[in-house]
């Protein structure tokens, strides 16, 4: 008797409305629909880019405990809505955009002075209420990144007097849940349907989340078929083994790469130096956030501690 799995539909749009978008796939061999459901929630939570501030400079603003004459919210309550403010930011660099309001009235997330790589998508959001002759300059840096990263994680070295660092959401997701349910596939009745729930904040729409999450899941799953082939021990001199065992306890955190290509390394596991090397440089271009002037950034980073990318 021969036995084979039957292969699942393509998602199927069951409503799209603004930022939420509810999808299905059919066919899926028993048991199949909470592993593929819970792979995917977990894949579209933590792993699709987005872009957040990360640092905040109010004039005349030396901490986030301080106030501001004339405007009703504290300096937190303005840290916090600038939080939820949405970006997209074209390209891989760091972008600064700028804000100068004065006199009486609300400030809006539209009054935001913005590079051609940035674009808000809550241009309503309220930032702050300024009465009297109150006046409110700042700078904020927007960056890309994954997840959630902690304020801490992101200023690795000290931050200039009078610049706030922000923890940084940059996932663009709101919500996924989903659910199983049992269908009928020929004559058995124990196949399941996956119905996947997403809700984003706008800067990206639900299903191009989806698609973005199973292209994840396959690009990680083609890096582990098959195994390592043990490679021939050349011989070394004492000198080359010293630097290779040296090179191999340096942590990626350790290489003083911006914040943006470490969280993209470590989001893909790689966790050294070594394991660095091990990669192409058309490799790591296919990890989200890592271009040409990353490349160059990873070599040079590399060649200070005697390793080189793996040849094409």
């Amino acid at each position: 008797m021969e036995y084979h799995i039957t292969l699942p539909s393509k998602p199927r749009i069951v409503s799209e409305e603004g930022v939420q978008g509810v999808y299905e796939i059919d066919s899926l061999y028993p048991g199949y629909g909470h592993t593929l459901g819970n792979s995917l929630r977990r894949i579209i939570l933590s792993s699709l880019p987005g872009a957040s501030i990360t640092q905040v400079k109010i004039e005349g603003v030396p901490h986030e405990f301080a106030t501001v004459d004339g405007m009703r919210e504290t300096v937190m309550e303005l840290l916090l809505n600038l939080k939820r403010v949405h970006f997209v930011l074209h390209g891989d660099e760091p972008q600064t955009i700028s804000l100068v309001a004065k006199n009486t009235g609300e400030v809006k997330a539209s009054d935001f002075k913005l590079p051609s790589q940035v674009e808000i998508k809550n241009p309503e959001q309220h930032i702050c209420d300024l009465s009297g002759k109150a006046s409110l300059e700042l700078e904020a840096t927007i960056e890309r990144g994954l997840g959630y990263v902690a304020r801490e994680v992101l200023t690795k070295e000290k931050v200039d007097i009078g610049v706030i660092a922000l923890d940084a959401t940059f996932t663009p997701i709101r919500r996924v849940n989903y659910e199983v349910e049992n269908m009928r596939v020929g004559d058995r009745t124990d196949f399941n349907r996956l119905r996947i729930l997403i809700e984003t904040n706008g800067t990206i729409a639900p299903r191009e989340a989806l698609e973005q999450s199973i292209e994840t899941m396959i690009h990680q799953l083609k890096a582990v078929i098959g195994f390592q082939e043990s490679a021939p021990i050349a011989p070394e001199t004492s000198t080359a083994k010293s630097e290779g065992s040296d090179a191999a306890k340096v942590k990626i955190a350790d290489l003083e790469l911006s914040t943006r290509i470490t969280t993209a390394l470590e989001g893909a596991g790689i966790k050294s130096a070594a394991g660095l090397a091990r990669k192409t440089a058309s490799a790591l271009k296919e990890l989200d956030g890592i271009g040409d002037k990353a490349i160059e950034e990873i070599a040079t980073a590399l060649a200070g501690h005697g390793l080189t990318l793996k040849a094409e």
